[in-house]
């Protein structure tokens, strides 16, 4: 059954009902899905989610949708991975890593909010569905699009990584490429949206996309064996994925599912596109927009449409932000990757070199419980690691040259994996 009760805004709270729509006739502020969570109480617990699909699905009850989801079906339940060399490199005593770079089919945590949006897009009787997109909503698009048989357009920045580009085509989509940075393809969104009558996910459906970033969250307190870590590093671009793993925190307190620690949640920006972290730092309630200019493409929003509320939930939270320069991004990168095995684009290098300098400035102590959000894979990425390694030897199939090559590594003792970044 669904618990859903209506669309309420943010800031009057007028409620409205389950439509297609992003914000209030009143003052123009976003609405957002609310619950019934007194009819939930006895019927949403441990044991019926435990007993649910190894997928974001088994959420289906805290997520607004009606009947059986249209896409998603293998997506979410992404390894939560208790990071004990990284954790001793950076000197904590706790350390988790939320790897959506895993997840299923795109790679990226886009894929619970597409997984979310095209299901409810069928509900409403579209047919064809699209993004505004830096890269990883439209490769997820275009694929979820293909599993459920919807058409797909998906509008990109002119300059994203040819990897992301290949990843989407291959789906099927009509991709269009538009001069200027995701703000202006945004725009262009908005009236695409209301002229052809399509669902662009993080438009006209934003209320509803954004709900399936709660499953992150879910899943980090479920993985941890039903208690949530007392910090929790997110990455910010638009801003859709912090608050709603804030949310989905909020909600499994509110149903007894989790102890309330008393939470704490910081975010996490590239330097060249930080519009975010800059106001947490001036003790802002508001961002002054920014021309990203950044090797984060996927997360560089200048103009981030839930910008406000992240800032208000990171500071009530007692949280803090964090912007990384491009080179700590890449050296966060390779630490992830030397400590644990684990390639991430340079969105998750953010997140991670914003998290080693809140841990460096003590911001976030290190003998508390830390989970650091990881939202995509760094194969579709490769481009942003050019130069960054040593060309490896090209010797003839004789035993004797190899020989010299490991004796120069004896003898100079190389070590390949890089050491935890000095935050300033």
């Amino acid at each position: 059954m669904s618990f859903v009760k209506a669309l309420r805004c943010k800031e009057c709270e007028t409620e409205y009902g389950i439509e297609p729509r992003t914000v209030c006739d009143n003052d123009f502020a976003p609405v957002e899905v609310v619950y019934d969570y007194e009819a939930m109480q006895g019927k949403v617990t441990r044991a019926s989610i435990e007993s649910g699909p190894a997928s974001l699905w088994r959420y289906r009850d805290l997520l607004p949708v009606e009947g059986e989801p249209l896409a998603g079906l293998r997506s979410g339940m992404t390894p939560l991975i208790r990071a004990e060399r990284l954790g001793a490199e950076l000197g904590v005593k706790e350390l988790y890593i939320k790897d959506d770079s895993a997840n299923y089919p795109t790679y990226s945590y886009k894929d619970r909010v597409v997984a979310v949006a095209l299901t409810k897009a069928g509900e409403f009787g579209y047919d064809t569905v699209g993004c505004a997109s830096t890269g990883n909503l439209a490769h997820s698009v275009a694929a979820h699009a293909a599993a459920a048989q919807m058409k797909a357009f998906v509008m990109i920045p002119h300059d994203l990584e040819e990897g992301k580009i290949v990843g989407s085509l291959v789906f099927g989509p009509r991709m269009v490429k538009i001069k200027g940075n995701y703000d202006d393809v945004n725009r262009l969104c908005s009236e695409i949206a209301d002229k052809y009558n399509w669902a662009i996910v993080n438009v006209n459906l934003r209320p509803f996309y954004t709900e399936g970033a709660k499953t992150h969250g879910f899943e980090i307190a479920e993985q941890m064996g039903w208690k949530l870590p007392k910090h929790t590093i997110v990455p910010v671009a638009g801003g859709s994925i912090l608050p709603k793993v804030w949310k989905g925190y909020e909600e499994f307190i509110r149903l007894g599912l989790v102890a309330d620690n008393q939470p704490v949640i910081h975010a996490a920006q590239a330097a060249g596109c930080d519009p975010v972290v800059t106001a947490i730092r001036e003790g802002s309630d508001l961002f002054r927009p920014q021309k990203p200019d950044t090797i984060a493409k996927s997360i560089a929003i200048g103009n981030p449409a839930d910008g406000y509320y992240v800032i208000r939930i990171v500071t009530d939270s007692g949280g803090y932000g964090a912007s990384a320069t491009d080179p700590q991004i890449l050296d966060a990168v390779k630490l992830l990757a030397a400590t644990e095995g684990i390639f991430t684009e340079p969105a998750g290098g953010t997140t991670l070199a914003s998290a080693i300098q809140l841990i460096e400035s003590g911001r976030i102590p290190r003998d508390e419980s830390i989970c650091v959000c990881i939202t995509g894979n760094g194969l579709k990425t490769v481009e942003s690691m050019q130069g960054q390694f040593v060309a490896a030897p090209v010797i003839r199939a004789r035993l004797d040259e190899f020989d010299e090559i490991v004796k120069q590594i004896d003898e100079t003792q190389d070590v390949s994996r890089p050491v935890a970044m000095n935050p300033t």
